[in-house]
């Protein structure tokens, strides 16, 4: 069997439904709220995997004065970037072009992801001078790993610079395409073409697509399917939307206010709706046309007799895989000649806060080559952190039944204040696999995290050392497989920790139905996925005190408000203790 790492979950208080949902009127049962908070956290309970997290993953609001897990935090994006050259994109730039890809020369293979570097298909000049010549074109993007070229598809570049712009003008095989720019000027002098009202016969219809129709609108790519369908149904919203007495848009409009008003009078049973619109609103038509949008098949760019011959020629390897047909750029190619370079997706810098006050949890440096945080209030710096280790020194055996086991709780406190523990936790857990759990010392204290030198020079290292190094001597200090816990006393204590003792005992399964009877064979039983662990819910809260005196004022001042700047705290969360799987023969 594989060993077992001790490991300690934090549960964050966002995910708890203790507000229950009652009708208006009710009287609220006092014993069912109390029973609502005094309820057992169950770890093995189907929703618990997403409200558990490790201590070094949660953060911690200094306003709520609460744990704030993923879930609980909102992201605002501090800056875009490119990983690949660092070069930083305006977020204004990234929301009016909707691009949110490098539009420099930063390009990956198609094949294995690789960065792709510009050279040139000339050779490198010699002789004196060598070194500050210009390279001269044509160019190409090869890749280093896999010796991927684009030349295997066709495309050559004349510049070295902006290949991002050269690469949008050429399709496989140096094929000239027509620039999103001049894509969107024919749009607009196509609408503005279109007769004002949208009511047309099916004749009309059909002259204008033939009058439109051109051997581009077969296949369209994603970006220019999407710029049309958006120009078509704005060009449908203004024509469908009436027009008022001063040129504004009217109150019965698809986007106008009065829309709102009309869908609460629905509800509210009030006259706004008995009023009848002078104007009527025009019928909405749909996309029919390459031009507006329409994307009938992705076969219609190449016939199925011609997949196969293709197939046929080139074999199965050079089918793209799965992984590559992921990729946006590449997402309709199923041969590997089709397929083109794409470029680097831009990364984010990004700022949390608190979800319920709006207070900054993390904040990183704007500088892309810096990795530091300028606010960052990560859980470890505010909750003691729980390590766990067993009385005994073993390699971590699995628990049998009926055999109670040691485990030594260690705390640690990040604070500069003593703190106060109280831990609780149910005599039995809970689930199939359930041990009894005994806590030897459910309160203590823990001391401050001052400086190891002044906690030296406090208690005097002289005499204290010397005692310490007779003991040894003597061997009056215990060894560590020696030790055993006390009721109700601190196992070993440091500057700022402290160490419990907590004792499990494992139990026999129970069998709730027939299905989960004992193996014949094995002797052990229908087992689930780490259903065999114990885990341990263990519920800590933490008090303390803490000096609130601003530091600005007089020493006079502070001092006679010694008694009013002291306040205490406090913090309780339910945590998870995993100790180890519960061996069955």
């Amino acid at each position: 069997m594989d060993t077992f790492t001790p490991y300690t979950f934090l549960q964050c208080p966002c995910s708890e439904t203790s507000q229950t949902c009652r009708s208006i009127g009710e009287d609220l049962d006092q014993d069912k709220g109390s029973e609502d908070f005094e309820k057992t956290f169950d770890p093995k309970a189907a929703r618990s995997n997403y409200s558990l997290y490790p201590l070094a993953h949660l953060l911690y609001c200094e306003d709520c004065r609460q744990i704030r897990c993923p879930r609980c935090v909102l992201e605002e994006i501090v800056t875009w970037y490119c990983p690949n050259c660092l070069f930083e994109v305006p977020s204004s730039t990234v929301r009016s072009e909707g691009n949110s890809r490098c539009t420099r020369s930063c390009f990956q293979c198609p094949i294995c992801v690789a960065p792709l570097s510009v050279s040139s298909l000339e050779p490198s000049p010699e002789g004196l001078g060598a070194d500050q010549a210009a390279q001269n074109g044509p160019f190409i993007l090869n890749c280093p790993y896999c010796m991927w070229t684009s030349k295997e598809i066709g495309i050559e570049f004349d510049k070295q610079n902006g290949i991002f712009a050269q690469l949008s003008k050429v399709m496989n095989g140096g094929k000239t395409v027509v620039v999103s720019q001049e894509k969107r000027k024919n749009r607009e002098k196509r609408w503005k073409s279109y007769p004002d009202t949208i009511n047309i016969s099916v004749e009309d219809v059909q002259k204008f697509q033939d009058r439109e129709a051109s051997p581009q609108d077969g296949v369209l790519d994603i970006e220019s399917q999407f710029a049309n369908l958006h120009t078509f149904y704005q060009s449908q919203l203004a024509d469908a939307t009436p027009v008022g007495t001063l040129g504004l848009a009217s109150d019965f409009g698809y986007g106008s206010p009065g829309t709102l008003s009309r869908i609460m009078g629905l509800y509210t049973g009030s006259n706004f709706m008995e009023r009848k619109s002078k104007v009527k609103s025009r019928v909405m038509r749909e996309a029919s046309t390459a031009s507006e949008g329409l994307q009938a098949t992705e076969l219609e760019a190449m016939d199925e007799d011609d997949v196969i011959n293709q197939l046929r020629t080139e074999g199965w390897e050079n089918l793209t895989t799965c992984s590559q047909r992921r990729d946006p750029i590449n997402k309709r190619n199923r041969f590997l000649s089709e397929l083109r370079p794409t470029p680097y997706l831009l990364r984010t810098k990004r700022s949390k806060r608190c979800r319920a006050c709006r207070h900054i949890l993390s904040k990183p440096d704007a500088k892309l080559q810096s990795t530091r945080f300028r606010i960052r209030l990560i859980a470890l710096n505010y909750i003691p952190s729980i390590n766990i280790r067993t009385l005994q020194p073993s390699s971590n055996p699995p628990l049998e039944p009926m055999k109670p086991v040691q485990f030594l709780l260690t705390f640690q406190n990040p604070l500069f204040e003593k703190i106060k523990i109280t831990l609780a936790t149910p005599a039995q857990t809970p689930g199939r696999f359930s041990s009894k759990i005994t806590l030897l010392c459910p309160e203590f204290e823990v001391g401050a995290n001052t400086d190891m030198w002044d906690e030296a020079l406090k208690n005097g290292s002289s005499s204290t050392r010397d005692i310490l190094v007779e003991k040894k001597k003597v061997g009056i200090e215990p060894v560590e497989s020696q030790l055993q816990g006390e009721a109700g006393k601190v196992l070993e204590k440091g500057r700022n920790w402290a160490s419990v003792v907590l004792e499990v005992l494992p139990l026999y399964p129970e069998v709730r139905s027939p299905n989960d009877s004992l193996d014949k064979k094995e002797g052990i039983p229908n087992v689930g996925e780490d259903e065999d662990i114990c885990e341990i819910p263990v519920f800590v809260r933490i008090e303390w005190e803490t000096d609130t005196t601003n530091e600005e004022t007089s020493t006079m001042v502070s001092m006679s408000k010694v008694g009013e700047s002291i306040k205490k705290r406090e913090l309780a969360y339910w945590c998870v203790l995993g100790v180890g799987r519960i061996a069955w023969k």
